[in-house]
């Protein structure tokens, strides 16, 4: 019988290591390729996981495993589908996540047609998720992607736009062990990985100085640090009392993001651009003498203002719903996807590592209206939205 095979991205960490040879022992052919993402080295951060260490470390992995190993550069690819929509939405006064746009554009787009040419059955990554099948209710065969085992690395969030193909080329070796386990198997392998310390920052490129790589492309410009106060009368506005027409009237109250245009704050000082920050941001406003920090709660980057909220408790800061418009929803469980006028609950994250909050999702003609059982914190334009059934991801989208 032919061995199925697997081409693995690794990435010269001990996740992609330990997930080539689980593969091998598994019985697939692998093969190791490592993507070469990035050329400007200028806006790295020193000792943060620069990418001829990376390659190194991967080829020795591959020759220890003694498996076949290559490189290839996407950098041109990233640029164009990751860098560029980065710049375009932060000058756009949006937050995006590059993470998971490298994971569908990159990873298991681009990545995945190279793979596809070496006569691959699968792709692996080292993610800390699942998959798993199911049938729909013609009996068709279902991908699931699920949650990992370590509830501290679970990573399903990161590929929450991933679709069916993708999912039914992909292989997650490492989704149902801990950490501690991982570098246990590459202690005993000896694999040079073994100690090495997780990645930060960008998808295979690892720690940048977020402001030098925005001041590439995005010029600074000078405006108004502005602080609302926290009894502002639009926070106590209560939902309940106002006498709406219908529920989606209600809905896009809920889920409006508030406006300052015409409220009265007071000037704390200067930024060098407003498209420099993100709601939730507390560090690189430089502006002290309150008595409790100043939280960015919204931008404006036509009026180039950035209002400010003093303590991580502003009500600035909640938000009890978000929208997503129809073109930004995503169903990986396409099966799943409710009709205009339904509404479903589950539970809910807008970033990374964030607990799981209980939301209602309701589906109009203009798309999804997420209201939380609880208002969530630092909801910002451009983010992902995920959405699960237990441990389950069903569905995606990004935050108008």
């Amino acid at each position: 019988m032919t061995k199925k095979r697997v081409v693995v991205g690794i990435s010269g960490g001990v996740d992609s290591s330990v997930s080539a040879y689980l593969l091998q022992k598994q019985g697939y052919e692998v093969i190791g390729l490592f993507m070469k993402n990035w050329h400007d080295e200028s806006v790295t951060i020193s000792n943060e996981c620069p990418w001829l260490d990376d390659s190194r470390d991967a080829l020795l992995v591959a020759q220890k495993l003694g498996i076949p190993f290559q490189t290839i550069d996407l950098s041109a690819e990233y640029k164009e589908r990751i860098v560029d929509y980065m710049f375009a939405e932060y000058e756009a006064g949006r937050t995006p996540n590059p993470d998971v746009l490298c994971n569908r554009e990159i990873k298991f787009d681009v990545f995945l047609e190279a793979a596809m040419k070496l006569k691959a059955d699968y792709v692996a990554t080292g993610h800390y998720c699942r998959r798993a099948e199911t049938t729909d209710e013609n009996g068709n065969t279902v991908y699931q992607l699920l949650a990992g085992v370590d509830g501290n690395k679970d990573q399903s969030y990161f590929l929450c736009q991933l679709n069916q193909e993708q999912l039914s080329k992909a292989l997650f070796p490492i989704g149902e062990l801990t950490k501690p386990e991982v570098r246990e198997i590459a202690r005993e392998l000896d694999l040079v990985t073994a100690e090495k310390k997780d990645s930060q920052g960008l998808c295979f490129v690892g720690k940048i100085k977020l402001p030098d790589f925005l001041k590439q492309q995005l010029l600074p410009k000078t405006g108004k640090v502005v602080e609302i106060p926290k009894e502002e009368e639009m926070y106590n506005m209560d939902a309940s009392a106002i006498p709406f027409e219908n529920e989606e009237q209600k809905l896009k109250f809920l889920t409006a993001p508030y406006s300052y245009d015409d409220v009265e704050g007071i000037v704390k000082g200067d930024h060098q651009g407003a498209h420099f920050y993100t709601i939730g941001q507390r560090k690189g406003l430089n502006i002290g003498g309150t008595p409790e920090p100043l939280f960015v709660i919204a931008t404006d980057v036509k009026k180039n203002i950035v209002y400010t909220g003093q303590g991580g408790n502003h009500p600035g800061l909640l938000r009890p719903g978000l929208f997503v418009a129809n073109d930004d929803v995503h169903w990986i469980r396409e099966d799943l996807e409710i009709e205009v006028g339904e509404s479903v609950r589950y539970m809910s994250r807008i970033r990374y590592r964030q607990d799981l909050v209980g939301a209602t999702i309701y589906r109009k003609e203009d798309g999804l209206y997420i209201i939380f059982d609880e208002p969530e914190r630092g909801v910002a334009s451009g983010q992902f939205v995920a959405w699960y059934d237990g441990d389950e991801l069903i569905g995606s989208g990004v935050i108008a």
